[in-house]
């Protein structure tokens, strides 16, 4: 009589242990996105969608908000009365058209899995334009770190209303400053305290090198007041969504030499 494990062995053997037709397969965690690189704007965006609380219980306005992760512009939005793919490819179109952006030139657009954003109309317009898709993990917000940053920029900014919005314009016209004032205004700590406009336009470039200069005279003249080195306002010209740690390149690496072995 043959032992329970010779028997595993012949099928494993005979290849006939791996999961057939329709059976499910086991539980496989979600890869992580492709890392993505911007080194100038228009390269790299992201975008999602907010609700905005209306004055009727259970009823929502919903901002959709495209940025560039460059920058952190808010290149594109608009606020309407339901979620939709079909709106979200028309915001998409404009926006595209409003940053001037010709074909031939790649983009790419991170978004997580709701429905308006991987429905059909969206997909067939994304390709349409020459726009490549980018998709989180579902339920994994880290995976869309830039457009959930700025979101909670948003409603937590002292001007946010406290209490519900009244009417569709009245969201829309909040929404209209809040997005001059963050674009043009806003001195973004990731920026280095310049405004994603000027971080767009490469304003920024310039106004670093002068802060740079302006912080050396000072410690050149007063050499007492300064313990090290100055403020590092040098020009950071790579931003990444998604970068591949350690741990997950090892994770790939290993993968690699599976399959390579199998």
């Amino acid at each position: 009589m043959q032992s329970e494990s010779s028997f595993y062995r012949v099928l494993r053997e005979d290849g006939q242990l791996q999961h057939r037709g329709r059976s499910s397969a086991p539980g496989k965690k979600p890869a992580k996105p492709e890392a993505c690189t911007a080194t100038g704007p228009n390269q790299v965006w992201s975008w999602d969608i907010t609700y905005l609380h209306s004055t009727v219980k259970g009823c929502y306005f919903y901002l959709y908000l495209f940025m560039d992760i460059f920058s952190r512009k808010v290149v594109g939005w608009e606020v309407h009365e339901n979620e939709s793919s079909e709106l979200a490819a028309d915001i998409l179109c404009k926006t595209k058209l409003s940053e001037q952006i010709q074909s031939g030139h790649e983009l790419i657009l991170h978004s997580d899995n709701g429905s308006p954003m991987k429905g059909a109309t969206m997909l067939a317009t994304m390709q349409k334009l020459g726009v490549v898709p980018s998709f989180s993990r579902p339920s994994v917000s880290n995976d869309n770190p830039y457009s959930e940053a700025l979101f909670k920029t948003l409603k937590y900014t002292p001007v946010y209303p406290t209490r519900p919005f009244e009417s569709l314009e009245a969201a829309r016209q909040w929404v209209h400053k809040f997005a001059h004032w963050y674009n043009t205004e806003h001195r973004h700590s990731a920026l280095k305290y310049v405004t994603p406009e000027q971080r767009h336009t490469g304003q920024d470039v310039a106004i670093l090198r002068q802060r740079e200069k302006l912080y050396e005279d000072s410690k050149r003249k007063n050499p007492e007041r300064w313990s090290g080195k100055t403020r590092d306002w040098s020009h950071d010209n790579i931003v990444r969504l998604n970068p591949v740690n350690d741990k997950d390149a090892g994770r790939k690496s290993e993968s690699k030499n599976r399959k390579q072995a199998a």
